[in-house]
């Protein structure tokens, strides 16, 4: 009996011993495999940031956005908080500084996003009117002597003038590139003053006489003559641009594909489809008559490539040099240097279906 009981005893201590080992070889094999899984991070499973386009005053950017954004939340099952500046150059530095996941952004804001911090275009803009995009303007009093342009610059060093900020396409670039860098003029320089705010206090500027030329655009004049209607009817449009193309929506390059894919579906499909699309549709109202998003790529931003190539032209050749052969190593870098962006932009519509 005692022997029988001892070699139980034994048996039972081999099976135990047999069972950690099985375990130990088992969870050796299944390192490698472990290995190979991507490690959640608390970046990837925490919350996304957006950041918003500066359109009016933060907070009332911050509130119209909200709606949506809540529904990109439930539709991501994550948190999404949301950043929005006074200036544009604070959402550029937030971008630069890796504190935004995705933004809604001018076209010539997300060219340096894209350029320069691993960015990428997935969606555009499209407005209730079905328009492709939207027009920079001058505003002067109505009751102005400049009712032309040759009025405008017949009187270089008189004139105030207010303008947007370096990286506002209507506000700046556009009117910059059509009406000064075309005859060799600078804005900056041209004028007996010059005034740098938001299209709101430009407008107001002009309304109240403060300013005699400003800059604007359509789609926030149209904004602004819901909130001022008394001052907008002093206001008269003296020039328009070119079509500016609509404001898109950027996101991390280094995100997930399928968090990226998930993201640019939801923007794509919200308010076009599904039992709640005319109540997400009046959420969308709520930001800037804005119907929807289109599905987009880099190459939509090949538009304000060419705005800065033209500005950079201007600046090279306006410029004091040592010499006629470093104006034109200036100019062919400039020359170099767009033309590899425009490839760049148009060989990478997506990060994962790379263009032609």
């Amino acid at each position: 009996m005692g022997i029988s009981h001892r070699i139980q005893r034994s048996t039972g201590a081999a099976r135990r011993r047999w069972r950690v080992a099985c375990l130990c070889f088992a969870a050796m094999l299944a390192l490698p495999l472990a290995a190979q899984q991507p490690v959640a991070t608390d970046k990837q499973q925490g919350p996304l940031t957006f950041g918003i386009l500066p359109i009016g005053g933060p907070s009332e950017s911050l509130d119209a956005w909200r709606p949506m954004l809540d529904d990109m939340s439930r539709a991501l099952h994550r948190p999404i908080r949301s950043i929005s500046v006074s200036t544009y150059e604070g959402l550029a530095e937030a971008i630069a500084e890796e504190r935004v996941d995705i933004a809604f952004v001018s076209g010539r804001l997300a060219l340096g996003a894209v350029s320069h911090n691993r960015m990428q275009v997935i969606a555009q803009l499209t407005r209730g009117d079905g328009s492709h995009g939207y027009y920079s303007v001058l505003l002067v009093p109505k009751n102005s002597p400049i009712h032309t342009l040759d009025d405008l610059y017949g009187r270089p060093g008189h004139w105030r003038y207010a303008r947007g900020e370096a990286l506002s396409m209507s506000g700046y670039l556009v009117p910059e590139t059509q009406l000064f860098a075309s005859r060799s003029l600078d804005s900056d320089t041209f004028f007996a003053s010059v005034v740098v705010d938001n299209h709101q206090n430009n407008a107001l500027s002009v309304a109240n006489n403060e300013v005699d030329v400003a800059t604007n655009n359509t789609a926030d004049l149209e904004r602004f003559a819901e909130h001022f209607p008394d001052q907008y009817a002093r206001l008269r449009i003296l020039w328009k641009s070119t079509l500016i193309p609509h404001a898109v929506i950027i996101a991390r390059g280094d995100l997930s594909p399928d968090l990226r894919a998930a993201i640019t579906d939801f923007v794509t499909r919200y308010a076009k489809s599904g039992r709640n699309a005319t109540t997400e549709l009046a959420k969308l109202k709520l930001i800037h008559d804005i119907s929807g998003f289109a599905p987009a790529g880099n190459d939509t931003l090949i538009p304000f490539a060419e705005i800065d190539y033209t500005l950079d032209k201007r600046r090279a050749l306006s410029a004091q040099w040592v010499s006629k052969d470093a104006m034109q190593a200036r100019l062919q870098k400039i020359e170099g240097d767009h033309d590899r962006l425009v490839r760049e932009l148009k060989a990478n519509r997506t990060l994962d279906t790379p263009g032609p």
